[in-house]
């Protein structure tokens, strides 16, 4: 199982998914133009001590990604998906998508997923920040395949 981020446009989210990825030993896809300068100093600023743990990959693009992505089920998180969360089977090799913090993911990319997932939310509610909606959503899926098994 592995994090894509799609454009991500808060350093500090970034900052918080290269955390979420360090610490749960899930790569981490990041989807390139960010909404601020990506250099490894603010990298390395927003991750902390966690990004030398941190298996990340930059893309330059959108196509780039798409291109060479691993193999294994797309599962873009939004809230215009068409399947509820808990509902949800996943396979260890699913490659969980979150879009930008602002404006999610175009349709060219929200048709290329394999799946569209939503979190259901209490009525008025419009959204999860976005890395607690990965987290969410990470951890269920790492404990339907067995994902935690080789952490301590």
């Amino acid at each position: 199982m592995r994090l894509a981020l799609y454009q991500p446009d808060i350093p500090q989210n970034l900052g918080a998914f290269i955390r979420l990825a360090a610490c749960l030993a899930v790569p981490l896809e990041i989807i390139e133009p960010c909404g601020f300068p990506l250099d490894d100093r603010r990298i390395r600023r927003a991750a902390m001590d966690y990004y030398g743990l941190a298996r990340i990959t930059r893309h330059a693009s959108w196509h780039s990604f798409h291109r060479d992505r691993p193999t294994g089920r797309l599962v873009l998180l939004t809230t215009a998906g068409a399947e509820r969360f808990p509902e949800t089977a996943f396979q260890p090799d699913d490659i969980l998508l979150l879009g930008r913090e602002s404006a999610g993911v175009p349709p060219d990319v929200h048709d290329a997923a394999d799946l569209r997932l939503r979190i259901p939310l209490q009525r008025g509610a419009r959204s999860l920040n976005v890395a607690l909606a990965a987290t969410m959503v990470l951890s269920e899926g790492l404990r339907q395949t067995k994902g935690f098994a080789a952490l301590s």
